[in-house]
């Protein structure tokens, strides 16, 4: 064999590796987009159940509505945590941890045989979220390096995020009406049996980690004082905020929160690095992460309610009128990251977000008596689009700039500015909406237009998060940068 012709041999095996090596990590990151759709779909899949569920359990209206706290509070307490230790124990190692626990306790809710152990199966599943999801895309932003791969990764994962979301309506119906409410947790099993099974073949072993001490302070801190503010919330759209209880929770939330930022100041190895929020994509990323959380969970609540309640669609109708939303976010989720490598994620991010904002103002001017071709369709589909870009651009944003050993804090950091911002927006635009159907009703107004109404300025809110996640990212992006720059 000539020179030549061995050069061009080797030339060939190592394009064959990358080809290879390639086609590996998209797999990937198909198996860890499954695991993350596990996660946001049960985070609404369970609200179309839950007659099922207190008419076979034996649960009243109040205790209904733990099924749903009761996997929200751990999984925004703990999201912090579980990426900073994702960071220091490995992420790979740390989100099969995760994905484990995340199997064993669904199977756990699917055989309660009452309502207290579906509640602590409910708890242990977003507990086991909490550690699996910061640690899956800290695990993407690792198999994508290259910032063109990375946003296409991300394009996917957006996606993957905003079809959960929609997909909890279309599933819960289905699954409940044809195999019972176990049904919406059993179908977790096989998917997350499959994760478990393949990934460890698809992604190598963690790298050598430096042991650190775990800052214990810290951690009870940050989790305490995040699971009282999420609670505080949460407990704030059903019993308003003026109850004893939401107050009390909120001055413990502030109390230990504030704890945590003086012991993260003065710790040498604390478990959140204050010094990331000097990045202007990490601060800019998350600021419009939690006002986009605001506006994507409110709207999706009061829309299901609003076709349900308001227009008569059967709780699969109700789900079926979400496959446009779907489809527009999927189409959006495959062309915005080319866009994102020309125009830069912040600006793709507020392009989006007032596209987002003029869907919602559009969807609030439908009539009680709607239909959904002629008042529906178009503005949700505005909506899908906003979204999936919105999305995408945001997480691209957060995690941008990171070093390796601060992936798994940005992706704990970003989810939990979604889940914090999704509880606060869903607790005062309901609340708002619920006093303005009130007001309404009680000068006469027929039940149907005084929701309608409720639901309008629902959300109009909700359009007026969507312009203050522009506004900030815009803002808060311009004066770091301009702050940072003389450091570099």
């Amino acid at each position: 064999m000539t020179m030549e012709s061995a050069a061009h041999a080797k030339a060939e095996r190592a394009e064959a590796a990358s080809g290879e090596s390639a086609r590996r990590r998209w797999i990937s990151l198909t198996i860890l987009a499954i695991a993350e759709f596990l996660v946001v779909l049960d985070a609404s899949i369970v609200n179309i159940a839950l007659p099922s569920i207190g008419t076979s359990l034996h649960l009243g209206t109040a205790q209904l509505s733990w099924v749903i706290t009761a996997y929200v509070l751990p999984f925004g307490g703990l999201l912090l945590l579980g990426g900073r230790l994702a960071d220091r124990f490995g992420h790979r190692r740390v989100f099969l941890i995760g994905v484990a626990g995340f199997i064993a306790a669904s199977t756990l809710a699917g055989l309660s045989p009452n309502g207290g152990v579906l509640l602590v199966a409910r708890a242990v599943q977003g507990a086991s979220a909490a550690f699996l999801a910061p640690a899956s895309l800290a695990l993407v932003t690792r198999l994508f390096p290259a910032a063109s791969d990375r946003a296409k990764a991300l394009g996917v994962w957006g996606a993957v995020a905003g079809i959960g979301s929609a997909a909890g309506v279309l599933l819960g119906g289905v699954l409940t009406a044809v195999f019972g409410w176990e049904a919406i947790f059993f179908v977790n099993v096989p998917a997350g049996l499959l994760v478990l099974a393949v990934l460890p073949f698809l992604v190598g072993r963690d790298d050598m980690l430096t042991r650190m001490r775990l800052d214990l302070a810290g951690a009870l801190t940050v989790t305490g004082g995040l699971v009282s503010l999420v609670g505080a919330l949460s407990l704030s759209e059903q019993i308003g905020f003026a109850a004893p209880i939401v107050i009390a929770l909120f001055a413990i939330a502030v109390v230990l929160l504030t704890a945590f930022v003086v012991i993260e100041r003065r710790t040498t190895q604390p478990l959140m690095e204050l010094r990331i929020f000097r990045l202007a994509t990490v601060a800019g990323g998350n600021a419009a992460m939690f006002f986009l959380g605001a506006a994507t969970t409110a709207t999706f609540f009061a829309l299901s309610v609003y076709m349900q309640q308001v227009l008569g669609y059967s709780a699969l109708e109700s789900g079926l009128t979400q496959l446009p939303l779907a489809g527009a976010l999927v189409i959006t989720a495959g062309a915005v990251p080319n866009v994102i490598a020309r125009m830069g994620s912040r600006r793709v991010l507020v392009v989006a977000l007032l596209v987002l904002a003029a869907g919602l103002v559009w969807l609030s001017l439908a009539p009680s008596d709607a239909t959904f071709v002629g008042s529906l369709l178009a503005p949700t589909i505005a909506i899908g689009a906003g979204l999936g870009a919105s999305f995408i651009a945001t997480t691209d944003l957060a995690v941008d700039g990171t070093s390796g050993s601060d992936a798994g804090l940005a992706s704990g950091l970003v989810n939990t500015s979604q889940q914090v911002g999704g509880a606060l927006g869903l607790a005062v635009l309901s609340t708002i909406a619920a006093t303005r159907t009130a007001g309404l009703m009680a000068s006469g107004v027929s039940k149907g237009d005084a929701l309608t109404s409720g639901f309008s300025w629902l959300f109009v809110g909700a359009a007026a998060a969507a312009v203050l996640a522009a506004a900030a990212v815009t803002l808060i992006a311009r004066r770091r940068s301009v702050a940072v720059r003389p450091r570099r």
